[in-house]
Parts: C-alpha cells; sequence; structure tokens
C-alpha cells in the first residue's frame, strides 16, 4: 500500500506542477460547478426539472415520480447545490469535489441505464471532471489513506 501511495505522491508532483493542469482544473471546477448549480437551484425551488411528461415514456415517468417524492427531490437539488458552490471556494473545493461524486455516479447510472439519447456522455463527462479534480486535490485526500509522505531533506 505503501507503494502505491508513494507512486500517486510522484505522479501528482510531476502532472499538477505544470500551469496549464492547474488553469485546466480551474476551468473544470468552473464547468461543473455550473451543471450542478442550475439544475440543483431548479429543484430545490421544487420546478419541474423536464418537460417530458409521464406519458411519454420511462424518463417523463421517472421524472414525475421524483417530483412527486418531494424531500428526495429536493434534497439531490440541495446536494446538488452544495456541491457546486464548496467546488468555487478554494477551502472547500475538495469537500465539494467528494459530495459531486456520489451525486454524479447515480446520475451517469441513471443516464446510461435509461434512454437519455446522449445525456450519458454528458454525465460521464462529468464523473470524469470530478475524478480528475480530486486526484488534483491528492495531497488534501492522502491523509485518508495513510501517513502523509514525509517532506526530503534539502
Amino acid at each position: 500500500m505503501e507503494t502505491l501511495l508513494r507512486t500517486a505522491d510522484r505522479w501528482h508532483a510531476s502532472v499538477t506542477g505544470h500551469l496549464v493542469v492547474r488553469r485546466f482544473a480551474v476551468v473544470v471546477r468552473v464547468l461543473l460547478a455550473v451543471g450542478f448549480a442550475i439544475p440543483g437551484a431548479i429543484k430545490v425551488l421544487g420546478l419541474p426539472f423536464t418537460k417530458e411528461s409521464a406519458a411519454s415514456g420511462p424518463v417523463g415517468l421517472f421524472f414525475d415520480v421524483l417530483e412527486r417524492s418531494g424531500a428526495l427531490y429536493e434534497f439531490v437539488g440541495v446536494a446538488q447545490v452544495a456541491a457546486a458552490v464548496l467546488l468555487l471556494v478554494p477551502r472547500t473545493r475538495t469537500v465539494g469535489a467528494l459530495i459531486y461524486l456520489p451525486v454524479i455516479s447515480g446520475i451517469v447510472v441513471l443516464t446510461t441505464t435509461m434512454d437519455f439519447a446522449g445525456t450519458w456522455v454528458i454525465t460521464s463527462l462529468m464523473l470524469l471532471g470530478v475524478v480528475f479534480l480530486l486526484c488534483a486535490d491528492w495531497p488534501r485526500l492522502r491523509p485518508l489513506f495513510g501517513t502523509a509522505p514525509r517532506e526530503r531533506a534539502a
């Protein structure tokens, strides 16, 4: 396990040292936040997320049932808005990504198992984006897997 952690430390140091990677992480963070803030706010306000009706098929029926659930619909919205806001604050970006991960994972499963046309591509890219952000924040996550790496003497 320690070898795996050291490998992750080396990989992180070599990749995130590039300005392009750090700027790309900021762009991904903003795009993911926008991708959750708007639909999340719609859910928190109790508005319908889609114009499809229950009679239009399984997707419309799913959203109709989800919207009628009340608390569950609002909870998903609150989780999306919280993840979006936390992603945008530098100090809380890792927590935001950790909240984002299970929510987008569930959405990816939903969009790939039901007839959502090409939506699964977008949601899969969002999942890939949040995994990238978690990898970029590896030093903040490393203590969860073991002791922090030792500083090398100069």
